[in-house]
Order: C-alpha cells, then sequence, then structure tokens
C-alpha cells in the first residue's frame, strides 16, 4: 500500500489532476491488462500503444471536435481478482501540451503488481473510478484492453458490466490477439464485457495491430 502511495503521489506532480467540476465532453478510463500472461514487452506496449494512440492528431481532432473539446483520461492496470490499480489519475486533454501530459505520465507509470485474469474486477474498479471523477462528464465510457477472458473475478464480467451499463457508462473492449488460438477472445469479450449504447469490440492481430487498432477505437468513442 506505501508502494501504491508513492507511486499516485509522484504521478500527481506529473499529471495535471482534473479541476473539480470541469466540464468535458468524455470521462474515459484505459484499462490495459497486466496480468500474469502479460511480459513486460507486452505491457510496454500497451502503454507506448496508448501515448501515441492519444498523440496521433486524428485522436486529438476527435476530442476537440466535441462541444467542450475536452476528454478527461484516467489509466489503470488489472488482472489480480480485487487487485485493480488506478496508475494514473483524472487528466483533462484538450491540446498537445494535455495529451505530453497524460502520455508521460502512462509510460512512465511503474507496473502494479496483478496476476491474472479479473476483468469483472477492472470493471467494478473503473466504475468507482468514474464515479470519484472530479470532472461533469456528458459521456462516460470505460475501454478494456485485454488477452484473455475473464477467469477469476470476484465479480462476474457479465454482472460487472451489467452494473455499470445501468448507471448509464458504455464498456469497449479491444481484444489482443496473440495467438491463433486466441480469436474466440472476441466474441467473448462481445458476450461477457461490452455494453450500453454503441458498444464494441476492436480488434488487434498482433503486437504491432495495437497502436492503430487503439487509435481507432479512441476515434470512434471519442467522436
Amino acid at each position: 500500500m506505501r508502494r501504491r502511495a508513492l507511486v499516485a503521489g509522484g504521478l500527481s506532480l506529473l499529471a495535471a489532476p482534473a479541476r473539480a467540476r470541469e466540464p468535458v465532453d468524455v470521462a474515459l478510463v484505459l484499462a490495459a491488462d497486466a496480468s500474469g500472461s502479460i511480459d513486460e514487452d507486452e505491457l510496454r506496449l500497451q502503454k507506448e500503444g496508448i501515448a501515441k494512440a492519444v498523440a496521433d492528431g486524428r485522436v486529438l481532432e476527435a476530442i476537440r471536435s466535441q462541444p467542450l473539446g475536452r476528454t478527461a483520461f484516467a489509466y489503470v492496470e488489472w488482472g489480480s481478482p480485487g487487485g485493480a490499480a488506478t496508475m494514473v489519475p483524472w487528466t483533462v486533454v484538450g491540446d498537445a501540451e494535455g495529451v505530453e501530459i497524460f502520455g508521460s505520465a502512462v509510460v512512465r507509470a511503474p507496473r502494479s503488481v496483478q496476476s491474472w485474469n479479473a476483468v469483472g474486477d477492472a470493471i467494478v474498479h473503473s466504475v468507482a473510478l468514474l464515479d470519484a471523477c472530479p470532472c461533469e462528464a456528458t459521456r462516460r465510457i470505460i475501454d478494456v484492453s485485454g488477452d484473455g477472458p475473464d477467469r477469476r473475478s470476484l465479480t462476474p464480467a457479465p454482472e460487472a458490466r451489467d452494473a455499470a451499463v445501468a448507471k448509464g457508462i458504455t464498456i469497449n473492449a479491444l481484444a489482443i490477439i496473440l495467438r491463433p488460438a486466441m480469436r474466440s477472445l472476441t466474441g467473448s469479450y462481445a458476450r461477457e464485457v461490452i455494453g450500453g449504447p454503441g458498444a464494441f469490440v476492436e480488434t488487434a492481430e498482433g503486437r504491432t495491430e495495437f497502436v492503430n487498432a487503439l487509435r481507432r477505437k479512441l476515434i470512434r468513442e471519442i467522436a
């Protein structure tokens, strides 16, 4: 717990926190798989992919095209039952400076300690994070990325999904297909994870496709 407190304190110096009741178009939780099936290279791929995708001019254009021109992002890592952790707090992005602040915070955040593979508990954590968001958001979205289905959640993914949707939250997913045998993951996420108006699953076929898939996903979610 002390280590997490130090992490949170360090990030607060790097990432300018969202102001209380600051209006934004979207509050978006980016929940990345840091479970035991994700090695250091794969987690770095996800973190650098988030930074690159958010920095993409097309994503920033989507953010600025909305009525308020601002989106609040937070970065979560998940894996262990009940162990999802907020690694970068709410950060408002509406220009290139906000993009740099958030992307740098994600890349520099230390890895959280996780086992595997509690997607439902990641949703529960993300809902609580959205409920505590200081911004006043027009839309609230959880973006779950992972390379495996829900296995050990204290709250099963469909139950967590239904509770989130009942609060007006949309959950989308990005299935990372690292092996041909895991192509069924897209269908699993469609059945058990996503929910809410316009919910969808994006698929990244292999590591190199992750950034492109996440960029497409962010543009679709925000715009």
